[in-house]
């Protein structure tokens, strides 16, 4: 039996090798809040958050006094083996906080597949040894976008993840040049980051189909809140849709599938609070035969990792988005599924495969015990 003993708390800072923008912000470089929780074996599970202020409304301040002060004290000295109860409990610590809780939630279950002696995506029920994720084409000039994704393809990516919203027709413009760029064999995925209204999100993807742009997807193009504009939206193009900031909740998720607002769910384990509830998305989408994707925010190696342990368990993800690390100046971290080009292969380790902070770029905050 391992207990909980101690959460530690710290935070990173990796640079980026440039620049990341999309519709509503530019990142050069990657500040998050890192934990790791010991039991009183002293085995280490690992977790991360960002501070992604404009999506879930949490700072680096924020997620580190939620853990601190609510989260941690709610699961001190708890047996690893009762999962469902330290769920119960860190999710009832307090409201809202997702990111928070996905870094202590993820944590958990690094111990919990340690603890059995096998990898995550084992423990989940998964087999897959490899995932393939996109690329991700930040919302730049044209003819940046056009260099970033030749670039790409040369890296050995065969799907792209493209971020467009800010300049109207302009973004069907980028999308087609692209297209012409690297040609027909090249999946692409549209990234509308909230940036259009549903009027001009039809126009725009209706524009891409009569030209042949053969786009794989749109994501989120309208606001989070605007629900019947989503439905709009998927109603009145042929291109699937996906719902990303729109969906937090599984019961966001039965809401969105029920009344056929999109045609996919997009799961980040930042927005439903970790592992334990995007199971439960999977679980509904399934049950309605609607597919999901996994993505990321501005997330590290770690809970990228746990995200892809996730992606390999679940039939129900088709889907992946996990560029981040081939954007980082440095391999900051030991350990981890290997990203090669776009194959993600998952290893044998045990849990999620991480071993260590970065040292150089790791600030520790504090302990609780």
């Amino acid at each position: 039996m391992m207990k909980i003993d101690r959460i530690e708390i710290g935070e990173v800072a990796i640079p980026l090798r440039t620049p990341f923008k999309t519709a509503s912000r530019t990142v050069d470089a990657v500040n998050n809040i890192l934990i790791r929780i010991v039991t009183d074996s002293g085995t280490a599970g690992y977790g991360e958050a960002p501070s992604t202020a404009l999506i879930t409304g949490e700072t680096k301040a924020s997620i580190r006094e939620a853990i601190m002060q609510y989260i941690a004290p709610s699961i001190i000295g708890m047996e690893i083996f009762d999962l469902d109860t330290i769920m119960e409990r860190l999710h009832a610590s307090i409201v809202n906080n997702t990111s928070a809780k996905a870094a202590v939630d993820m944590a958990v279950y690094d111990l919990y597949a340690k603890t059995l002696g096998q990898p995550l995506y084992k423990v989940l029920g998964g087999a897959k040894r490899k995932i393939e994720t996109a690329h991700t084409i930040s919302d730049n000039p044209i003819d940046e976008m056009v260099r970033g994704s030749l670039q790409a393809v040369q890296d050995g990516f065969s799907i792209l993840n493209v971020n467009v919203g800010k300049r109207g027709l302009k973004d069907v413009e980028s999308l087609l040049d692209i297209r012409k760029a690297v040609g027909p064999g090249i999946r692409i995925r549209i990234e509308a980051n909230q940036g259009w209204s549903p009027q001009d999100a039809v126009r725009s993807i209706s524009m891409l189909e009569d030209k042949g742009m053969l786009a794989e997807l749109v994501e989120q193009p309208v606001k989070a809140n605007d629900l019947a504009g989503l439905k709009f939206v998927t109603q009145h193009v042929q291109t699937p849709i996906v719902a990303d900031e729109s969906v937090f909740s599984v019961k966001d998720a039965l809401h969105i599938i029920q009344t056929q607002s999109a045609d996919l769910i997009n799961i980040k384990l930042m927005k439903t609070g970790g592992i334990y509830e995007a199971l439960k998305i999977c679980a509904v989408a399934e049950t309605y035969g609607v597919d999901c994707m996994i993505g990321c925010m501005l997330e590290s190696k770690v809970s990228i990792s746990a995200a892809a342990h996730l992606a390999a368990a679940k039939n129900s993800i088709t889907m992946v988005d996990f560029v981040w690390p081939s954007l980082f100046k440095m391999e900051a971290y030991e350990g981890g599924p290997l990203f090669n080009g776009g194959m993600i292969k998952l290893g044998d380790a045990n849990g999620i495969g991480i071993t260590a902070f970065p040292k150089a770029h790791f600030k520790k905050l504090g302990v609780v015990k």
